[in-house]
């Protein structure tokens, strides 16, 4: 029985294939190799075609809680059967997948949520990958810090995603201290218990700089909340703690407007290699400072050296 069983499965193997509405598409085979797939953080609308691909044709499926991914293959008619692969069997687990993907076969990991490897264990199995020579191919997507970061009218020409802080709250400080020079908005993730703790911690350690809180990003209720640290920690000190996933945005620290001392050192520095507009045309762009009043104090310091 058992011979016919597995005979039937050989002469009829799953079809692999994936809903985009009412119509069925058949997926591609794919190329050995270990693909990281971005799932929705919360709409399962937000999934791309290739991911779907990836998703329906991938020989083994990998992810944190299968519960959580069969409603997303359930949602898009994927017949897959998952397989765990988490923090607390990555050590047992990632072997195996390793093993698949050298023996010739496609092995596609997901999160539950997001892209892979952000806050989660899967940067241990791509270095296994890398380690073996084997091919790690992004499958991009949904990522709550981008989503984040792109609504939060934070600068974002330079951004730092930071994870979790640490939950002691010396700790905490301590690595807020050392992220509080770095010249860029700061994106964190949090737990909505610890929220009110956090800010408060970050309003003290970074200054009451402009934040943003994101949560339920996708969802049905999604919101955002702006303000600065401080007022922001009063805010959730007063309520109870919200529901659903939190990211926090910080904007990066002020820039300290140059002394006046250097301001003109550097005018002169200049205006010793090139004529006396383009000297103050340059440092208008070097300290943010306008041309015209950069223009005048050259030409003053001109005249003190003249005097002298």
């Amino acid at each position: 029985m058992k011979g016919d069983d597995a005979r039937h499965e050989t002469d009829n193997p799953p079809r692999r294939t994936f809903l985009v509405g009412e119509t069925e598409i058949a997926a591609r085979p794919l190329e050995p190799a270990l693909y990281l797939v971005a799932t929705p953080i919360g709409n399962l609308g937000d999934i791309t075609l290739r991911a779907l691909q990836t998703l329906a044709a991938a020989d083994v499926l990998a992810c944190e809680d299968t519960r959580v991914t069969r409603n997303l293959l359930s949602r898009y008619g994927i017949r897959q059967r998952p397989v765990s692969y988490h923090e607390h069997n990555a050590a047992e687990a990632g072997p195996g997948l390793i093993a698949a993907v050298a023996a010739g076969r496609s092995v596609a990991l997901v999160s539950d949520a997001g892209t892979p490897l952000v806050s989660d264990p899967g940067y241990r199995l791509v270095g296994q990958a890398i380690d073996a020579g084997l091919r790690v191919v992004p499958i991009p997507g949904a990522s709550a810090p981008l989503a984040a970061l792109t609504a939060s009218g934070l600068p974002s020409d330079a951004f730092l995603f930071a994870g979790f802080l640490p939950v002691r709250d010396g700790q905490r400080r301590q690595r807020l201290e050392a992220l509080k020079a770095v010249p860029a908005t700061l994106i964190f993730f949090e737990s909505p218990r610890r929220l009110d703790e956090a800010l408060a911690a970050m309003a003290q350690v970074l200054g009451d700089r402009p934040a943003v809180i994101g949560r339920e990003l996708t969802k049905t209720f999604e919101e955002f909340r702006r303000g600065g640290l401080a007022e922001l920690a009063a805010h959730y000190a007063s309520v109870e703690a919200p529901k659903g996933e939190v990211v926090i945005c910080v904007g990066p620290p002020a820039e300290e407007a140059p002394e006046a001392d250097d301001i003109d050192r550097l005018l002169i520095s200049l205006a010793s290699e090139m004529p006396a507009s383009k000297a103050a045309a340059e440092a208008a762009r070097l300290t943010g400072q306008p041309k015209p009043g950069l223009y005048r104090r050259l030409l003053d310091l001109k005249g003190e050296a003249g005097g002298a």
